[in-house]
């Protein structure tokens, strides 16, 4: 396939590369800068935040030509084997499918013979903490006396799952979530590279789905040019999100603040005609009522969300007809009746 995927394709080479993680990036630039590698690492935290991408370019710093060092070149031989997935020295395994002592025991094996063309073998077990007990038990003493040409690095996604033994035996770096700022900035980069237009909101709406990732980010416009080209609208981008109406939303709102109860049953007819999971409409709720409370409460609430200027006005509008208190109170009720629709065996009756 000659079509390579945003995630793929601007995947960060270098340390420079990688986004939100400035303290990780310059705790290991420093490490390789002043030969103060450790002999394992575990790179924690959510999806797609560049934990593997990491532990890549880590693995190039210390291999490549004119290193061990911080900003590896990406042309030699050794960081374009890396690059490209067949440096024999650099061993990436996933921890989900290999997760028995069978499957880890070669792999301990192999750690204890020097690299055959590189300067360091790395290790690195993707979702480590899917590991078994025994599989654990048995990179133990491994990892506390490895040989000084090996380093092991480890990813996950749950680190409370990762037995204290292997902790104490290794550095703890935490990947943040990346901030709707970096993500919306990446983002606009790939459009200017790719020549999509799309608009500010937009961008702001894709973020916001994202939560935090990165990667999420970038197969969320990826699927949004496959929809609508090179050009992106608002309208299609919130049917690719599964977006809910924003009509519906503050039909619902304006029920509840102008105490119409009988409007209910209709409305919620209404949502279940459109297609969306009842409890899915209901998160989307507590957010409408978060948004109007942050416009009566805030002045300037477009600085702290994606709104768009009709947005913004429709909810100030909207906003007039309650206090912050009564906003306060409706969220307080939402919010403690929310575990009783999960596991309710009749949620239309229980939103009703």
């Amino acid at each position: 396939m000659s079509y390579l995927i945003y995630a793929r394709k601007y995947r960060p080479k270098t340390f420079e590369e990688m986004i939100g993680q400035k303290a990780v990036v310059q705790t290991l630039q420093n490490a390789v800068k002043n030969n103060r590698v450790a002999q394992a690492y575990i790179f924690s935290g959510m999806r797609g935040v560049g934990k593997t991408t990491a532990a890549r370019i880590l693995a190039k710093a210390l291999n490549c030509q004119h290193g061990p060092t911080p900003t590896p070149c990406n042309k030699c031989e050794f960081c374009l084997s890396i690059n490209e997935d067949r440096s024999i020295d650099v061993l990436e395994i996933d921890g989900a499918s290999n997760r028995g002592v069978e499957e880890i025991s070669p792999i301990r094996d192999t750690g204890k013979y020097r690299p055959i063309h590189s300067r360091y073998k790395i290790i690195i077990i993707d979702e480590v903490h899917m590991l078994s007990t025994h599989a654990f038990n048995a990179l133990l003493k491994t990892l506390e006396e490895p040989p000084p040409s090996t380093v092991f690095i480890f990813a996950t996604t749950e680190f409370h799952k990762v037995p204290a033994t292997i902790i104490s035996r290794c550095q703890h770096f935490e990947f943040k979530k990346v901030s709707q700022k970096d993500i919306i900035n990446h983002l606009m980069d790939i459009c200017k590279k790719e020549g999509l237009t799309i608009s500010p909101y937009g961008l702001g709406l894709v973020a916001e789905a994202s939560d935090g990732s990165i990667r999420d980010a970038q197969s969320l416009l990826d699927q949004a040019v496959a929809f609508c080209g090179e050009n992106i609208g608002d309208q299609e981008l919130k049917e690719i999100l599964g977006t809910v109406s924003q009509d519906l939303l503050f039909e619902f709102s304006s029920a509840v603040l102008e105490e119409k109860p009988e409007a209910v049953f209709s409305l919620v007819e209404k949502v279940i005609e459109s297609g969306h999971d009842l409890r899915f409409f209901y998160k989307e709720l507590v957010e409408h009522f978060r948004n109007l409370l942050l416009v009566a409460s805030v002045e300037k609430a477009q600085d702290l969300r994606a709104f768009n200027p009709e947005e913004i006005k429709r909810l100030k509008e909207e906003a007039q007809k309650g206090s912050s208190e009564d906003f306060l109170r409706c969220l307080q009720a939402l919010q403690q009746a929310e575990p009783g629709l999960r596991y309710s065996s009749h949620p239309q009756i229980y939103f009703e």
